[in-house]
């Protein structure tokens, strides 16, 4: 084992605590694995570099890596934290529950699923042992430990959310999927992980929401790895609804198979710092991916989504539609990117970035990419950033409604076209709420008419 730089002593400590304690008893793959990332968290450390890193151009972690965050312990009990847990019904005939606090599986608070009908929804650690599984040719295999966070999330690889759908079976499987921080006075990091693999013809929803307390300092640094095996459709929608004062940075990576289907759609609300960074690689012939977000910053919250989509195979679909809604001193930062390779010809692909600005002080970065190496194609991005438009809110205030009845009309009609994407109705219902709410109610910024 490597030795750390003094400004990775915390960590080097918890590492050092993990693999003697309870991380010791894990099987040889895992402990290799745990081992060769943290040689690359030592070696890379944070992104801090920004010069000549497009990647991190517009995004500072430094409150990140300057913080002493505490590798957070197993709470006490799940009493506390049932208010946590997501209160909306999901419906269909085979309904999960997942539920992690401080990145440590919750029993009291799940409802698993393992055994016959093909069906996987269990702790990580659970199975980590069971050659039955094959979890050392799979966990690592789509996100590897090539990034400072992805690294350090690898190395404290002990726990996390194994969902796996097996080839053949016919009913739509639910899963909620629940990451809650507890409340606590020490600076605290999390690391969840999770691996999700539909196989061939399978249905599956996952609802992966992050959460913690609203006035307290934590970091979460989460990984996510997603198979889309042939034919499979995997409808997957991420919440990040975190503490006001809390950072974090989610690594999504997603492998599709031919005539698979992945929907996504992403909602940020709160942290102080978050990044969402996400890949996704069409490698079958017939792929379709659509990706689809809503971000809401206030105060001085810093918000970067950084999406790739990868046509690596012919006649595949992309559809990548983020929107933003940016008050009060905040910043957002997009980088959307589709690459389009040579053999991949007729691709058809289109990005969008929509971004409300209700403050003269906000800021986003927009910067959308197109990288074509294939000539028989349908690809087209675009970007928007602005404020109100005057002869808009002219049509409703004489419709009879005042200055913020109508503001606040016209931006909830903005976040619906993302949040109307979601499928299931309860859940839809819940977010339509959540952000309803977040909806600031002052004069706002308007855009010149004509």
């Amino acid at each position: 084992m490597t030795s750390a730089p003094a400004k990775h002593a915390q960590y080097l400590a918890d590492f050092q605590s993990l693999v003697q304690g309870p991380g010791a008893d894990a099987p040889p793959w895992l402990r290799d694995l745990r081992d060769d990332a943290w040689s690359t968290f030592n070696e890379i450390g944070f992104p801090m570099a920004r010069r000549g890193n497009e990647r991190w151009k517009y995004t500072n972690v430094a409150p990140i890596a300057k913080t002493d965050f505490g590798l957070a312990d197993s709470p006490a009990t799940a009493n506390g934290s049932r208010a946590w847990v997501p209160t909306y019904k999901m419906d269909g005939p085979a309904v999960y529950d997942l539920v992690f606090l401080d990145g440590h599986y919750s029993p009291e608070l799940s409802s698993p699923a393992i055994g016959p009908g093909g069906v996987t929804a269990v702790s990580l650690a659970s199975v980590a042992s069971d050659n039955a599984f094959d979890l050392k040719g799979q966990v690592g295999r789509y996100a590897p430990a090539d990034d400072g966070f992805a690294a350090l999330n690898t190395a404290f690889l002990h726990d996390g959310a194994y969902i796996h759908v097996a080839d053949g079976h016919a009913e739509k499987v639910v899963v909620r999927l629940s990451y809650i921080t507890v409340d606590g006075i020490e600076p605290k990091v999390t690391h969840p992980r999770t691996l999700i693999v539909a196989d061939a013809n399978t249905d599956i929803t996952v609802v992966e929401s992050y959460s913690g307390p609203k006035e307290r300092v934590y970091f979460t640094n989460a990984v996510t790895e997603i198979s889309a095996g042939k034919g499979a459709r995997i409808d997957h929608y991420r919440l990040l609804l975190e503490g006001d004062k809390a950072f974090h940075v989610g690594t999504n990576r997603v492998n599709q198979e031919r005539e698979s289907s992945f929907d996504s759609a992403s909602f940020t609300l709160g942290t102080t710092l978050a990044r969402n960074d996400m890949e996704v690689l069409l490698d079958g012939p017939g792929a379709y991916c659509s990706l689809n977000g809503l971000y809401l910053t206030a105060d001085n919250q810093h918000i970067d989504n950084l999406i790739s989509i990868d046509h690596a195979k012919p006649h595949c679909t992309s559809r990548l539609n983020y929107k933003g809604i940016l008050d009060g001193k905040s910043r957002a930062v997009f980088g959307g990117e589709v690459i389009v390779r040579r053999d991949a010809q007729k691709s058809d692909a289109e990005q969008t970035d929509k971004n409300l600005i209700l403050s003269t002080q906000a800021e986003v970065d927009s910067k959308p990419s197109l990288l074509i190496y294939a000539d028989d194609v349908k690809c087209n991005h675009g970007a928007t950033a602005g404020h109100i438009d005057a002869d808009t809110l002219f049509y409703l205030r004489s419709r009879g409604l005042d200055l913020d009845a109508a503001s606040r009309m016209l931006i909830h009609a903005f976040a619906s076209g993302i949040i109307d994407t979601v499928k299931p109705v309860s859940l839809r219902e819940d977010l339509n709420t959540i952000f309803s709410a977040a909806i600031p109610n002052k004069s706002l910024p308007i855009a010149k008419g004509r």
